[in-house]
């Protein structure tokens, strides 16, 4: 087996785990709801600095997306829904091959510029976002509250 067939076998079983967790978070959150917001802790950055950090609204944006609000997800932090999206079609397209003994070749393959598009995404989202909140006093994130 090739190295790359090794580590895409690998991220395969590890995104179905991750889909298995976080299923039974969801199951418990179900049966036990916990004022999710009140188990965070406030950003550094933002608390210091009155700036937002490249990770700030990701939580938010995973809630949203949770939800079925896309547009806030994206508003939030783009790269979660960029995540969900590649991620997902990656689980179903390796699933969907790997059923069917790899007649229909339609698996997502990994490259590298998938990470390079998210690193890209992750630094427009935090100059967006500040120059956004300096110059214009526009607080995207003051509106989605968890």
């Amino acid at each position: 087996m090739r190295q790359q067939e090794k580590e895409e076998t690998a991220l395969f079983y590890v995104g179905w785990a991750f889909v298995a967790i976080i299923g039974c978070i969801w199951i418990f959150y179900c049966l036990f709801p916990i004022p999710f917001h009140k188990l965070l802790l406030p950003c550094v950055i933002q608390s210091t600095f009155g700036i937002y950090c490249p990770g700030c609204g990701g939580t938010r944006a995973v809630s949203a997306l949770l939800h079925g609000n896309f547009g806030a997800s994206f508003i939030c932090h783009p790269l979660v829904l960029y995540t969900a999206i590649l991620g997902g079609w990656f689980l179903i397209s390796q699933t969907i091959e790997r059923a069917s003994k790899h007649r229909f070749k339609i698996g997502l393959h990994y490259k590298d510029s998938y990470i390079w598009a998210a690193l890209v995404i992750v630094i427009l989202n935090f100059i967006v976002k500040n120059l956004l909140l300096i110059i214009w006093h526009i607080d995207l994130l003051k509106n989605y509250v968890l």
